[in-house]
């Protein structure tokens, strides 16, 4: 099973959302890190990639022939919001199989509010060739869910890691 793992945006380039005392594309890029190494353990082909080019991230994912597409946010809105969402590319099933196991996962193993699985545009769910999804962890501009990020990475790196193996089990290991 080949597995693309992308660390929403790219330190020192694009921040992404940026929280009180952290920015996005370090935290991404530790998930990713640490998802990446999950998944290797548990016997997949994995290929980590981060960069600001989302056309270069797609081109990458679909170059390599990966089965599965994961990519990893932290949200940001009025500092109030909160809570873990999961998109896939509309009518995409299988993107929504993954995107539920992923969610359940998550918001189980951390008991972040679940503002559920949601269907998107995304340019990264619409340009790649497999089940792709993009997972928004939690808040980084609400001060709870900024101390979840920094505090339980590996919790929430180990639920991406165990919601993609479970979408890889219920597919009968394709």
């Amino acid at each position: 099973m080949k597995i693309v793992i992308n660390g929403g945006h790219m330190p020192s380039v694009d921040s992404g959302a940026v929280g009180s005392r952290s920015q996005e594309a370090e935290i991404t890029q530790k998930l990713m890190l640490l998802v990446m190494a999950y998944l290797e353990k548990a016997g997949c082909e994995v290929m980590g990639v981060q960069t600001a080019d989302l056309a270069e991230i797609c081109d990458v994912t679909n170059r390599w022939g990966a089965d599965i597409f994961v990519s990893i946010h932290c949200n940001a809105a009025n500092k109030k919001a909160k809570g873990t969402e999961t998109f896939a590319y509309y009518g995409s099933r299988e993107g929504d199989a993954l995107a539920h196991h992923i969610q359940s996962q998550i918001v189980t193993s951390l008991a972040t509010l679940n503002r559920g699985v949601k269907e998107a545009g995304f340019y990264v769910l619409k340009h790649t060739n497999c089940p792709a999804v993009l997972v928004e962890c939690a808040f980084i501009d609400n001060k709870g869910d900024e101390q979840l990020l920094i505090d339980k990475t590996d919790d929430f790196a180990r639920a991406i890691a165990r919601g993609v193996t479970d979408y890889i089990v219920a597919r009968g290991g394709k």
